[in-house]
């Protein structure tokens, strides 16, 4: 039983080193799509939790308190 076709020149008459090449782009490729990578943790300069609007505060001045940081 022969080994399956993974990659087929059907136009053109590449060298020894543009296959080369080609290989190892479609190799590097296989393998960054296999690759499991953990998300990247949010430290506290990025959060945007500043940037979000308080709930409003019922009483007096609460809309004051309610239009930004105090």
């Amino acid at each position: 039983m022969s080994a399956p076709v993974l990659l087929q020149v059907v136009k053109g008459e590449p060298s020894a080193e543009e296959l080369a090449a080609l290989a190892v782009v479609v190799a590097a490729l296989s393998q960054a799509r296999t690759a499991r990578r953990r998300p990247a943790a949010v430290g506290g300069w990025a959060s945007r939790t500043g940037v979000l609007r308080r709930p409003s505060q019922p009483g007096p001045g609460g809309w004051r308190a309610a239009g930004g940081p105090a």
